[in-house]
């Protein structure tokens, strides 16, 4: 499913059909989040993470409803290679570090769903530069509960605990296909030691180079612009290479 803001979704696609797409045509690796599995309070859809797991020979990630080792075993056990965390951990810091105890910091990523605030002193800063500066709300529950949790701060935490990736998404930009939020990405990416994929708002070849060069990004994510068949993923791999970005092709 694909929406704008994390609402108004419509479906993009069966899951392993679209993976054994992407797979074909070269993606680096393939994400699937269920997005509603955390606020319908249910697990992640078994079945379903073993019908895409059967289809690829590249990096898989599953993530919604897991709050446990249990649910992160089950989900490595039905073929996936890394576990997202976000409401879980976000409850819990210190699942984090128990996720990548038991299994290794390869295999958790946590995600970061974030959203800008304008409703308060610490919301907007003019820095010298002109710059305007935003103080960005980590969302939980798939971006319906606002924690109160600044969002560069709370990706520091999740480092320091164990986390091998961070997969951050604007809920701003979410869907908007209007290009990723860069102040988010640059300054997460500047805060943290580990990789971090930037999400949300990619609607062109452009964006996605705008995102490794001035949003300090290590891998870009895109949902929209690959469902509805925009552009392939060996098109954004060419087009990156001719601008000097190392991809792998």
């Amino acid at each position: 499913m694909k929406g704008i803001h994390f609402r108004n979704l419509r479906e993009a696609g069966h899951p392993a059909t679209l993976a054994k797409r992407y797979c074909d045509e070269g993606a680096d690796e393939v994400v699937f989040l269920d997005i509603t599995a955390s606020p319908e309070k249910r697990k992640i859809l078994e079945k379903m993470v073993r019908e895409v797991a059967l289809v690829l020979d590249i990096p898989f990630t599953v993530g919604g409803g897991i709050s446990g080792l249990d649910d992160g075993r089950l989900v490595l056990q039905n073929g996936a290679d890394k576990v997202s965390v976000n409401t879980a951990a976000v409850s819990d810091p210190m699942l984090v570090s128990r996720l990548a105890d038991k299994f290794g910091g390869q295999c958790v990523v946590v995600a970061i769903d974030a959203k800008r605030r304008f409703d308060s002193l610490e919301g907007r800063v003019v820095v010298e530069d002109g710059e305007e500066r935003f103080w960005f709300e980590v969302y939980t529950y798939g971006g319906s509960k606002a924690t109160g949790l600044d969002a560069v701060e709370w990706a520091k935490k999740v480092d320091e605990l164990g986390a091998g990736e961070i997969l951050l998404t604007s809920i701003d930009k979410d869907g908007t296909q209007s290009g990723y939020d860069l102040p988010l990405t640059r300054t997460v990416s500047e805060n943290v030691s580990v990789p971090v994929i930037a999400s949300g708002g990619c609607g062109n070849l452009e964006h996605i180079l705008e995102v490794f060069q001035k949003g300090g990004a290590d891998a870009a994510l895109a949902a929209s612009i690959f469902h509805y068949k925009t552009y392939s993923v060996e098109k954004v791999k060419r087009y990156l290479e001719e601008n000097g970005i190392t991809v792998r092709l």
